[in-house]
């Protein structure tokens, strides 16, 4: 008996027998067992140790000997000044980064995408990708160099240059620490974003692009009637996951690029789960209770962000 598809396509005949399947792509299971081994070890292994969150955790006593509390950790965590500074910051600097941030992958992606030489456009994205595989550890150093009141060659150059009077204090002052923090983030994440766009772009039909340029279509017209329509289902499904990230932060970049005279803008959850939690020897239980809200309210925003696309008439993530 022949199956056809909606469409009136005839599907092709599978075979369900797991032997037959095993047989013909061991190779590739063997392959997908890797991943799929390390992937249930560290994120769901984890899992046993979340009820650390709900006792009064002590290292000495381990899982038994510790106190069962409830919710009492979460009242303290959610009554102590410095969470709701850490919470207000992470939640402005991470909604910040979505505005600012977000888009510049795809504008990049645009731009390497409309390069016509070969080379030029190997060796554009070669330096764009790069600062991706650097440590913030490194970035923060640059950072530092570039960015200094007194020595920075940024200030230097403004100062040279006659553009400004006065040097600018970019990492000592709390506004100007956030535009450079903000700005920094964006370099050095841009570059390897724009890869997923890309390849989205290359599976777009270039008859497509051949129709509009005989319609007289030009390179702006082009680009916004037929590559962003065409790279739309990936917009939206890095939105939703970056979307999920909203209550998270760095700590490596945080400390790399901070000082304790913007701690008033600098104070992020990750600083917070480290000092509280991690740091004190004692704290175990807050910080994973801080880590399973962050993560709770994360899941939140996927369904709700997947809901709301497919009410757009999207396909969504779930």
């Amino acid at each position: 008996m022949i199956k056809y598809t909606r469409r009136g396509n005839i599907m092709p005949k599978t075979d369900l027998s797991w032997k037959k399947a095993w047989k013909r792509d061991w190779e590739l299971y063997l392959l997908l067992l890797v991943p799929l081994f390390l992937t249930i070890l560290f994120k769901y292994g984890a899992y046993p140790g979340l009820r650390i969150a709900f006792m009064n955790y002590l290292p000495a006593k381990g899982y038994e000997g510790s106190e069962w509390v409830g919710f009492e950790t979460f009242r303290k965590v959610f009554r102590d000044r410095d969470f709701l500074l850490a919470l207000r910051n992470s939640l402005i600097f991470n909604f910040t980064e979505i505005i600012v941030s977000f888009p510049m992958p795809i504008i990049l992606a645009l731009i390497l995408n409309e390069l016509k030489l070969p080379k030029f456009k190997k060796v554009s994205q070669t330096i764009l990708y790069l600062p991706h595989f650097l440590s913030w550890a490194i970035i923060g150093s640059l950072a530092y160099t570039l960015f200094k009141t007194e020595t920075g060659m940024v200030n230097n150059f403004l100062v040279n240059t006659g553009l400004i009077s006065e040097r600018i204090p970019f990492l000592t002052e709390n506004l100007n620490w956030a535009i450079t923090y903000l700005a920094v983030g964006v370099w050095a994440g841009m570059g390897w974003g724009s890869i997923i766009y890309l390849a989205a772009m290359s599976s777009i039909n270039e008859e497509l692009y051949e129709a509009a340029m005989i319609d007289g279509a030009g390179r702006w017209k082009r680009m916004w009637h037929i590559t962003l329509p065409g790279i739309k289902p990936t917009i939206i499904t890095l939105l939703i996951m970056t979307l999920g990230r909203l209550m998270g932060s760095n700590y490596e970049r945080l400390h790399a690029m901070g000082n304790v005279n913007v701690k008033a803008v600098q104070y992020q959850l990750a600083i917070y789960i480290y000092e509280k939690g991690l740091a004190s020897g004692t704290g175990f239980s807050r910080a994973t209770a801080v880590g399973l809200f962050q993560s709770f309210v994360g899941l939140l925003l996927v369904l709700a962000s997947d809901k709301f696309a497919k009410a757009l008439g999207e396909e969504g993530m779930i």
